[in-house]
């Protein structure tokens, strides 16, 4: 069984669980993306802290990490091996759904028995 218990190496946290980022489609409100530099940027870039590109745009309200939006979801920022150790490349800017999920929940729980 995955253990979220976390460490540090290299100034990110690395768990050894991350099954809920193999697990579950993340969406977030929109403006939590980061906005493009470039000229032709979109309406729809935010200036959040979650990388622009390792999103896709759902709508005019939402988008999602790249990844996730499958049959079989795996965060295109999850590094690592799920259960054994793994980490996010984008800790300190993943967006409030990533925030938000915590350790031993139903939700938590769910992902760990797939």
């Amino acid at each position: 069984m995955c253990s979220p218990l976390a460490m540090r190496i290299g100034g990110r946290p690395r768990l050894r669980c991350g099954t809920c980022c193999a697990a579950f489609r993340v969406s977030f409100y929109w403006a939590e993306a980061e906005a493009e530099a470039e000229a032709e940027a979109e309406a729809d870039d935010g200036g959040g802290p979650v990388p622009l590109h390792l999103t896709d745009k759902i709508n005019d309200f939402r988008r999602r990490m790249r990844g996730t939006w499958s049959d079989t979801p795996r965060c295109v920022a999850l590094q690592g091996e799920v259960g054994r150790e793994v980490g996010c490349a984008i800790y300190p800017q993943r967006s409030s759904t990533c925030r938000e999920f915590e350790a031993y929940t139903e939700a938590c729980n769910r992902a760990r028995a797939k």
